[in-house]
């Protein structure tokens, strides 16, 4: 059992529900769950083409739809952060204690066979447990 809990959030694919599932079966009582999604900002010649008030409502949106997507898990604490989605998901556990990181993965690349990209880097580079759960589709 392990007492802080944290699920990378994908706001974009279903298998977040799976892994907060799992996250909850793994909670120590009195544990903390968190829900963490990593905002990725435009990169490249895309930025240049979006003002700042176009960023923030993107930001704003994915704040409403991380809430949204815990509606019904009052006890999972949500965290929206900014950053490179695996690089930011290593450091928020170290910086906050982690004992375990609960992620999924799905439709890997030829280069990432067995995982995702995200999930196989937090899987090579995390300083606590990691559970993965494998998305059936």
């Amino acid at each position: 059992m392990y007492s802080k809990i944290l699920v990378p959030m994908a706001l974009d694919h279903g298998v977040s529900m799976h892994t907060l599932e799992i996250a909850n079966a793994l909670r120590a009582p009195g544990g903390e769950v968190i829900a963490l999604h990593v905002h990725e900002a435009p990169q490249g010649s895309v930025s240049a083409y979006l003002d700042a008030e176009t960023v923030a409502a993107g930001f704003e949106k994915a704040r409403a739809d991380l809430a949204e997507k815990l509606s019904g898990h009052a006890d999972v604490t949500p965290v929206i952060v900014k950053g490179h989605s695996a690089r930011t998901i290593i450091d928020y556990a170290d910086a906050h204690g982690i004992d375990c990181i609960v992620i999924g993965s799905h439709k890997p690349g030829l280069s990432d066979y067995f995982l995702g990209s995200t999930a196989a880097r937090v899987v090579r580079h995390a300083g606590c447990a990691v559970h993965v759960h494998r998305a059936s589709s």
